[in-house]
């Protein structure tokens, strides 16, 4: 049977990892590992992730690419889950993520998206419509794949293994899950499931700032990969890999 670890970066945010904990111990498919990134909590965070079976490891030094990658680092199962630790996961989440990726072997990551509690419902419309929505509707063209949603994606534990030496962790202000997304390469198939979904805190977008903050961090990240990851560099490489796969042609020769 398919393993699976999540992974869930965490600072100061014991109250809502808790909630999350308790959602991924009632799923209809077990979860294997739990591994909970302490990113310099001040809070009790480390002690509700270990009271809840999870295994933590620490980061002290902040910032969620960071935080995520060595979570990633640090995880033994076949598929790498990530959750943030305001997301609350339904009982059927990892089981339809196993699902699918037994059945599609050449499946590579399987993104999702959020629906968004708390705060009002307008901040939740600029949240689902103006950031996630805009997010796909912009990145998707721009990438040629779907962009890597952070608080709800599994990627096959190969797929870590060949882009960790890669990404941009040490950087703090810019998109973990963009970045990683960036760095795909032609041959990984990356898969938007729009059914599968998972509760989100509105938090980050309960005032202007935040929302502006969040949008300010996309510029930097495309800035990492330009221009050798430009639309037109990154159409290219697929057409390379494309025509690598194909068998080599025959010339027959009149004798």
């Amino acid at each position: 049977m398919t393993t699976v670890t999540v992974v869930i970066p965490a600072r100061d945010d014991a109250v809502m990892l808790e909630v999350c904990l308790t959602a991924l111990a009632h799923q209809t498919h077990p979860v294997d590992e739990i591994v909970v990134v302490d990113n310099g909590s001040t809070d009790s965070t480390a002690l509700v992730a270990r009271t809840a079976g999870a295994r933590v490891v620490t980061e002290p030094i902040p910032g969620i690419p960071r935080a995520a990658a060595t979570g990633y680092d640090a995880a033994t199962g076949e598929l790498i889950a990530r959750l943030d630790a305001d997301s609350v996961p339904p009982p059927g989440w990892v089981a339809h993520a196993v699902e699918r990726f037994e059945h599609e072997p050449e499946l590579s990551v399987l993104t999702g998206i959020g629906d968004f509690y708390g705060s009002t419902p307008v901040v939740h419309t600029l949240g689902r419509v103006v950031y996630l929505g805009g997010m796909l509707a912009s990145l998707t063209p721009y990438l040629g794949h779907p962009p890597i949603f952070g608080s709800n994606f599994v990627m096959r534990r190969e797929v870590w293994q060949e882009l960790s030496g890669e990404v941009h962790r040490t950087q703090r202000e810019i998109h973990d899950d963009l970045d990683l997304s960036l760095h795909i390469k032609p041959w990984m198939r990356v898969v938007f499931d729009p059914s599968w979904r998972v509760a989100i805190s509105a938090r980050p977008f309960a005032t202007f700032s935040g929302l502006k903050r969040r949008v300010s961090w996309v510029v930097p990240t495309l800035r990492n990969h330009w221009p050798q990851d430009a639309p037109w560099a990154r159409r290219a490489a697929r057409r390379r890999w494309r025509a690598s796969q194909r068998p080599p042609s025959r010339i027959h020769r009149r004798v």
